[in-house]
């Protein structure tokens, strides 16, 4: 048996975050992870972040072997390819990551600050007196052994595949099902070119839905002729098989011919708006495990590290109350609703209403401009949805019979800004928690109708 103060499942982004912000406070922190020490941080990942994110954090930029390249921003295609609207601004300077060299650098900084890492140790369920977490139950991979570990807080940081939340009775009060509409299957390869990619210092993405449905494929550069490669879909009812579509419908293409594989491999992410409650008694959930990636492009390094640091910091604040139930952690939740949840919750509106749309919506949206560069660029950044409709545009679209393409964008955008206030209005106690939950799903409700 162990006894820590805080018992942080997961070694990733979230994970090392918080374990680093409650060790620098002096608090006994075990991190566990089922991967070995120098396997953490290997993983599938667009491995694209925003520069943004280690400002707020005050985190040193990636540099040496762990930077791969600078960005300046994002070209995004039409399904037809005739229309690229090039999305740029100081708010999309950003780097593409090494990402096993920034997980280990991450990894590093808690352990430096005097986390205690269990490695190839993985949790096989919480411990559960009186409605309260109070530990868990991991086996030692090598030994194949169980071990029982106590602590006053438990984070759950184990990503998607959130081994800790899945295992919570319905009593703790976290959702422990996340539907899978709400939920992108992708694949994604590292390729060496044979010839230098244009637009070195863009990533592209592009939409399609007979590729991604519900989704989209992208390529990152990572160097001169090397690229991050990959593709997304839904897993809607029916959703293919995210690998072949990406062979069939962009490797394919001439950019890719005598490329060679450096590595490959597939993964899951949340892409909607954060758990309506991430904290139980004795319980914190972070990261992906949360739900709390980007719904749009799915990118989750920054504000899973952001959630990271919020969960540390309201613990600290908890412990010295002596109060870890649910009421003296919830105000992680209302932190994180207003620090980006809010804008992750407008987002995920936008990405119901792409969702719907054909390839011939995307192609004559993109072709007339409904959303600028710049107006997109402050959408992705959390910002109100600002439509560019002229009564030229209204005339266009009504001789194209899609006039209906721009009522119900309008209805969106408008959706999207309440969406926005009323996270922001997040309660902050559980008291006003179940009515402000029951107009959120209403407000979600109409995005998905």
């Amino acid at each position: 048996m162990g006894k820590s103060d805080v018992i942080v499942v997961g070694a990733g982004t979230a994970g090392c975050m918080t374990a680093k912000t409650l060790a620098e406070a002096g608090l006994e922190v075990c991190l566990i992870d089922r991967k070995k020490k120098e396997e953490i941080g290997n993983k599938v990942c667009g491995d694209a972040i925003g520069r943004h994110h280690f400002d707020s954090l005050n985190l040193d930029y990636p540099s040496g072997k762990e930077l791969e390249r600078r960005m300046v921003g994002i070209m995004v295609h039409s399904p037809d390819m005739k229309t690229v609207v090039h999305v740029k601004g100081k708010g999309l300077h950003g780097f593409i990551v090494n990402r096993l060299l920034f997980g280990q650098r991450l990894l590093g900084d808690a352990i430096n600050a005097g986390a205690t890492l269990l490695e190839s140790t993985q949790m096989v369920e919480p411990v559960i007196k009186d409605n309260f977490v109070t530990g868990v139950i991991v086996k030692d991979l090598r030994s194949k052994k169980n071990a029982k570990l106590n602590a006053q807080v438990v984070v759950d940081a184990s990503g998607f595949s959130t081994v800790l939340r899945k295992k919570l009775p319905i009593e703790i009060g976290i959702e422990t099902n996340v539907d899978p509409k709400d939920v992108a299957i992708c694949y994604r390869e590292i390729r060496e070119l044979a010839e230098p990619i244009a637009d070195p210092e863009f990533c592209a993405i592009f939409f399609n839905q007979k590729a991604a449905p519900g989704a989209y494929y992208w390529i990152f550069p990572e160097g001169e002729k090397k690229v991050n490669v990959g593709l997304g879909t839904s897993m809607s009812k029916g959703f293919p098989n995210p690998k072949n579509q990406l062979y069939n419908h962009v490797i394919s293409q001439p950019l890719f011919n005598e490329s060679s594989v450096t590595s490959g491999g597939g993964g899951q992410v949340p892409t909607r708006r954060p758990l309506d409650c991430m904290v139980g008694n004795g319980v914190i959930i972070v990261g992906d495990a949360a739900c709390q990636a980007n719904p749009i492009h799915g990118g989750g390094m920054g504000p899973s590290m952001m959630g990271g640091v919020l969960a540390g910091k309201t613990i600290i604040e908890a412990m010295e109350r002596k109060d870890v139930s649910r009421e003296g952690l919830w105000l992680y939740n209302a932190r994180y609703m207003q620090s980006y949840g809010a804008k992750q919750a407008g987002l995920d509106v936008f990405r119901m209403f792409l969702q719907k749309l054909s390839d011939d919506d995307l192609d004559y949206g993109m072709k007339y401009r409904l959303v600028t560069g710049e107006d997109a660029l402050k959408a992705s950044l959390g910002e109100d949805l600002h439509l560019n409709i002229t009564e030229t545009t209204r005339r266009i679209f009504r001789g194209l019979r899609k006039i209906s393409l721009l009522k119900e964008l309008r209805h969106t955008a408008s959706l999207l800004k309440k969406v926005k206030a009323y996270y922001n209005d997040y309660p902050t106690s559980p008291k006003d928690f179940d009515v402000w939950r029951k107009k959120a799903q209403d407000l979600f409700e109409q995005a998905s109708g």
